[in-house]
């Protein structure tokens, strides 16, 4: 059989395909040409016009991958920038707790105040995260916050 008859047979068929993506097509519906010879010219602007929704599906990610990338590194460095002060939040002038009564966690909660260690009764604990802008509680934190909140605190001593 001829490639251009069989063609026409496509063309005028009842036959379906799936393409890769899972969905179904009648392959009457398509467009049919002989890809040994050179391409038709309804076929080469077909061509041209997914050449070009590719380039600019292309320059769309390139720019929604630098945005991703500059949005990564300026909340890392936030990040870094706030573990950093962190460690030295308690010589703030503004520091509400006796500095020597504070221990700086990190994570998951960033101090723990031991009020009244320095002076040598300790009479009570403030767990205190330290949030600056936008910043929210991550979701263990809500939960240490609840714990606290809901009375679920203990004391241990391993031997």
């Amino acid at each position: 059989m001829e490639i251009n008859q069989l063609i026409e047979e496509l063309k005028t068929s009842h036959l379906f395909a799936e393409c890769p993506c899972g969905e179904e097509f009648a392959i009457s519906d398509t467009f049919l040409f002989d890809g040994t010879k050179p391409f038709p010219k309804e076929a080469i602007e077909i061509q041209t016009e997914l050449q070009k929704d590719l380039d600019e599906q292309k320059k769309l990610l390139a720019k929604q991958i630098k945005q991703i990338t500059e949005k990564t590194a300026k909340t890392t460095a936030a990040v870094n920038i706030g573990k950093s002060l962190e460690k030295i939040l308690p010589i703030a002038k503004d520091f509400k707790w006796v500095v020597p009564d504070t221990k700086v966690l990190g994570d998951p909660i960033d101090l723990l105040i031991f009020n009244g260690l320095s002076t040598g009764k300790v009479d009570s604990l403030s767990f205190v995260e330290v949030k600056s802008g936008a910043a929210r509680l991550n979701g263990h934190q809500k939960s240490i916050r609840d714990a606290i909140a809901d009375h679920k605190v203990s004391y241990g001593v391993f031997e």
